[in-house]
């Protein structure tokens, strides 16, 4: 009689234990993490045309009450896409894909979506930050231009739980600061980061009245975890233009296009072509006395302006840290810190001059952030 050996269990503990690590790693593998990713996101060329809902075309730019001429090439801005949020979130595959290329991010989620803020809440921001950054770029383009452009500083809303609930409301315009009249937004935060906390007296015109309101800026911490006095409110510029200048662009928000309409709009109002016919890109926030600030996405930007057919970039002086080193190939960006350096830059590739002498972003301008 031929007796069979035991089986041992050992070959189907190992399955067991192979199984068991198939199934944890496809759980990591799929887990969402505390990240999103961004990436290169649509190019708009300001002197173009647009897509309207209804499957027309405008002009991104258009101007009534002026003379316009006609313009050539492309001044692109350009953005960038968030893949991800607080509700959905990227995968480890999706993060690995994005850490091996190199036109794409992983940023941390709270950088972009900041914890009690939703989605909605976030995209209603950015498109105030974007119809602001559209009156800016006008400002600055129109005087620069020589017109004459009076301004307002107005609330556009109040956060639910900041210090100005129940005493400031949508549309009061901020006259004067501790009797001292306004001039711009920026003004306001200075003297609210003079006064550490201090109350502030603030004289606002509502439904055509003055009146003065005390309002105690409180602590809190920003989205880079940086702690700062605020009154819990959104401002904006309200600007009396000479002329009508409308600027149609939809599902982008931000302020980091400024510049671009900027550059767009003198384009449109002045006699040649600013580019010279060249396909320049770029990017950066802009103030009505033209001053350029940095923006988010820079490399991604840089990717995306490569891929639409950019020659040239213009990128803010403030982000050079992020650019050197990530340029892809056929592109040449230079730096810029005020509307007069954009200009300046044009002029230089418009007419052939020398771009060797424009301000560009090396290792020693990002040592020193400039």
């Amino acid at each position: 009689m031929t007796r069979s050996r035991p089986r041992t269990a050992m070959p189907l503990v190992g399955v067991i234990a192979l199984l068991t690590a198939l199934v944890a790693l496809l759980v990591v593998t799929f887990l969402p993490l505390p990240y999103v990713i961004q990436r290169p996101g649509p190019v708009f060329n300001t002197l173009g045309e647009v897509q309207t809902e209804d499957d027309g075309k405008v002009p991104l730019i258009s101007v009534e009450g002026a003379e316009t001429y006609t313009t050539g090439g492309a001044l692109d801005l350009t953005t960038v896409e968030v893949l991800g949020n607080r509700e959905h979130r990227p995968t480890w595959v999706e993060l690995l894909g994005a850490w091996l290329d190199p036109s794409r991010a992983v940023v941390p989620i709270d950088a972009i979506f900041p914890e009690g803020v939703t989605t909605e809440q976030r995209d209603e921001q950015n498109q105030l930050m974007m119809t602001d950054s559209q009156h800016e770029a006008t400002a600055a383009a129109l005087a620069e231009l020589g017109y004459d452009v009076p301004t307002s500083v107005e609330v556009a809303s109040v956060i639910g739980d900041g210090a100005s609930v129940g005493v400031l409301e949508q549309d009061d315009r901020i006259v004067a600061v501790d009797g001292a009249p306004l001039k711009d937004a920026d003004a306001l935060r200075a003297a609210i980061k003079a006064g550490q906390g201090a109350p502030l007296t603030l004289t606002i015109e509502r439904a055509g009245a003055e009146q003065d309101v005390t309002i105690t800026p409180r602590e809190q911490k920003d989205a880079d975890g940086q702690a700062g006095w605020y009154i819990g409110v959104m401002l904006y510029h309200e600007y009396e233009f000479p002329i009508d200048v409308a600027l149609q662009i939809e599902n982008v928000g931000g302020p980091s296009a400024g510049m671009m309409f900027a550059l767009g709009i003198i384009d449109v109002l002045t006699p040649g072509e600013l580019n010279g016919g060249k396909n320049v890109a770029g990017t950066g926030t802009i103030t009505a006395d033209g001053t350029v600030g940095a923006i988010g996405g820079i490399r991604q930007k840089l990717y995306g302006a490569r891929s639409a057919g950019a020659e040239y970039f213009l990128a803010p002086a403030a982000n050079c840290g992020e650019v050197v080193g990530h340029v892809p190939d056929g592109l040449r960006v230079f730096s810029t810190s005020t509307l007069e350096e954009s200009l300046g830059a044009l002029e230089a590739i418009a007419d052939g001059g020398d771009l060797d002498a424009l301000p560009t972003c090396t290792t020693a301008a990002a040592n020193t952030g400039g």
